[in-house]
């Protein structure tokens, strides 16, 4: 089955392997999810930051989220890499994918009710810092809220991804291989782009009134973005793209 590689930049977004890079496919999981025997609590590190598992004592067998919380089931760690060499686990990356197992019921913005727009069994990528951990049983498993979740994974593609809220799926441009005098440039010392095309968005955000707000762009435009925002992926084609939320947009080219 074809697969597709993932890497980090800025916000991350997907279960990262060798240098940074997963696959799509490594996301799907199976749809159960069982409550039991606590575990010692696990500790990650962001900078001096240490976050650790909220242990569920096994009495409890349910846990439904609140208002725009969904709880999902995180992907386990990459133990090997691509090419089959065993991680240590202090080299395993840090999974920011998994399945929806429940949602809250929505929020209330002005007098509309609205309700939660990911259902349950959804394969999704989430901000790499986003939601509390919680542990049932053998299995972590994030609180968050709807907007941390970049987009739902609906194929084993990530040009097939469905952004969510205020954010768009670009095809990146090529990088240039020669510079203006016509030396070649090495995979590291090529700069990275800005411009690509935009593949898909996001129905936007909500207003005041808790209505969509569209998009100021479409499928097929091609824009400048900030160079440093937003979250790298890799195609089964080896063509990269990049989700990032509308404000990061700088301009439309034509």
């Amino acid at each position: 089955m074809a697969s597709v590689q993932f890497s980090g930049a800025g916000v991350g977004t997907a279960a990262f392997a060798a240098k940074g890079r997963a696959s799509i496919e490594a996301l799907r999981l199976p749809a159960t999810v069982a409550v039991g025997k606590a575990r010692p609590a696990r500790r990650a590190f962001r900078g001096l930051v240490v976050k650790a598992a909220t242990v569920v004592a096994p009495k409890y067998t349910t846990l439904k989220p609140l208002a725009d919380r969904v709880l999902v089931k995180i992907k386990s760690s990459e133990e090997k890499t691509t090419g089959g060499i065993l991680l240590p686990t202090t080299a395993q990356s840090k999974p920011q994918g998994g399945e929806v197992v429940a949602v809250g019921e929505g929020r209330t913005i002005g007098d509309k009710k609205v309700d939660i727009s990911i259902q349950v069994g959804a394969q999704v990528v989430y901000s790499k810092y986003a939601g509390t951990e919680v542990e049932l049983n053998d299995d972590n498993h994030l609180v968050l809220k709807e907007d941390d979740i970049i987009g739902i994974l609906e194929t084993d593609d990530v040009k097939d991804m469905k952004p969510l809220n205020d954010r768009v799926l670009i095809k990146v441009a090529e990088a240039e291989d020669k510079t203006p005098g016509g030396l070649l440039l090495t995979q590291t010392t090529k700069e990275k782009p800005s411009i690509g095309t935009v593949v898909a968005v996001g129905p936007g955000p909500l207003d005041e009134e808790g209505n969509r707000s569209p998009l100021v762009v479409s499928a097929g435009s091609t824009v400048l973005y900030s160079k440093y925002a937003g979250s790298e992926f890799k195609g089964t084609d080896g063509t990269n793209y990049i989700v990032l939320r509308v404000s990061d947009l700088m301009a439309v080219l034509s």
